[in-house]
């Protein structure tokens, strides 16, 4: 996602160096390069028109600061004008009232009725105490109720579902009343997709809104949609109202700039977004750190609140500090494993790393993380503390134990020994270290850019 508007914003700035103050001459190339840039990733025309605009207006005789260069502003200055068009702050789910009805709704192949799965999965996450019930009303789609069925079972989730009726109104209806009898505090109902030009099945959603009186009716975006998605979710927004959109499909390899677009044109938040394929692969939107990830500058909000939710701090704080003295262990690499096991992939997790974002694209496959561990696992206590030298027949021994060649022990070996005198002779460390820590504060809202 997003891998070539990234890759051209990083190389366009460099041209401001050297520069006192930000005027419209000097900026001039750069405006055109963050136009051109925007338009290639599928941004709607009129939006990116305003965004320049707007860039443009800040930009010029803007008194450069003495700790940045130019270019550093003019970054900030984009940076800050995509958190606004993209909405400035996370928009909560509104779970209101005794029962909270989501009704999801969109094109036909969008990703909906996985969309509702991961609400449903989400919600079960963040609010322990609610109970979920998924109303299958996709009557168009011959495998949606079976899909629906499936996912609901995956994650412990009720699925409502009626055989012989061919009124989704009915069938909707019918789930709220047993979301009421069976005290249900959550009703997320999934529809059929549908054009916006499709005249009866847009009356058919008005109909359902108006009978059900939804807390959200969210719009399900798939980037790969392009320039339709932005125009069917103005029609939808007119039609039924929507709060919020859904982003799906934004793992893939798709430009993806229609997505960030439909909040300007349908002045409703993006909501959430879909980062996988995985019923788990659902969080916030969160503005700032969609800015980060366009402008390559990694996520640390969403690694915080993944490191937050997994990871316990003590044993963090231990291994920081061992991490700090170059003193850490085959058994401390066999705990941070586990570690960043828990937050995800191996890959996704690097992508999020402010200034390692590229070694995402490097094959870092889940079967070779496990193949490291069984390797450790495969060493004596001993060895795993380096009290003993993995000398040649001590390897060899681990390779049998392990299932794997030797040449995959001194692989590991001769790796954990370079990222070893890596930290040993990186005397910024503890630098890296405090604005990782300024990064993960200025999430938590204590301060803002810095």
């Amino acid at each position: 996602m997003f891998g070539i508007l990234t890759e051209k914003f990083q190389n366009l700035f460099s041209g401001l160096s050297g520069k006192r103050t930000l005027s419209e001459e000097n900026i001039g190339d750069a405006v055109r390069q963050v136009r051109l840039a925007l338009l290639d990733a599928d941004v709607n025309y009129h939006v990116v028109s305003q965004f320049i605009s707007r860039v443009k207006e800040k930009a010029v005789g803007d008194a450069v600061l003495k700790s940045v260069t130019p270019g550093q502003q003019f970054i900030k200055l984009v940076h800050d004008e995509l958190v606004a068009l993209m909405g400035s702050d996370e928009t909560p789910l509104d779970l209101k009232g005794k029962i909270s009805v989501l009704m999801v709704c969109g094109l036909q192949g969008s990703g909906k009725t996985t969309s509702c799965a991961k609400l449903a999965a989400y919600i079960g996450k963040t609010e322990k105490h609610k109970k979920i019930l998924l109303a299958a009303c996709d009557l168009q789609r011959p495998a949606a109720i079976e899909q629906l069925k499936k996912l609901g079972a995956d994650i412990g989730v009720t699925v409502f579902f009626q055989d012989g009726e061919s009124n989704p109104l009915e069938i909707a209806k019918r789930a709220y009343e047993k979301a009421q009898q069976e005290a249900y505090d959550v009703l997320i109902i999934d529809t059929a997709g549908r054009l916006h030009l499709d005249e009866e099945l847009m009356k058919e959603l008005e109909g359902m809104k108006a009978a059900l009186d939804p807390r959200e009716v969210f719009f399900v975006a798939s980037a790969a949609t392009g320039q339709d998605a932005v125009r069917t979710a103005a029609e939808f927004d007119k039609r039924v109202q929507i709060t919020g959109t859904i982003l799906t499909m934004l793992d893939g390899s798709a430009r993806a700039g229609a997505a960030i677009s439909i909040r300007e044109v349908t002045q409703k938040p993006l909501k959430f977004e879909g980062v996988g394929e995985k019923v788990g692969d659902l969080q916030l939107f969160n503005p700032r750190s969609m800015a980060d990830r366009i402008l390559g500058m990694g996520d640390v909000i969403n690694l915080v609140k993944r490191a937050k939710e997994h990871i316990d701090e003590k044993e963090s704080e231990e291994l920081e500090k061992k991490i700090r003295k170059a003193t850490f262990t085959y058994e401390d690499y066999l705990k941070q494993m586990g570690m960043v096991k828990k937050m995800g992939s191996f890959k996704s997790i690097l992508k999020m790393m402010p200034g390692l974002g590229a070694l995402g694209d490097i094959d870092f496959s889940d079967k070779e993380f496990g193949k490291m561990e069984a390797i450790i696992l495969s060493m004596t206590p001993r060895e795993r503390q380096e009290k003993d030298e993995l000398e040649f027949s001590r390897r060899k021994r681990v390779a049998k134990g392990s299932g794997v060649d030797i040449d995959d022990v001194n692989r590991l070996v001769k790796g954990f020994k370079r990222v070893k005198q890596l930290f040993k002779n990186m005397p910024d460390l503890k630098g890296k270290m405090k604005g990782l820590n300024e990064m993960k504060t200025q999430f938590e809202g204590k301060n803002k850019w810095h």
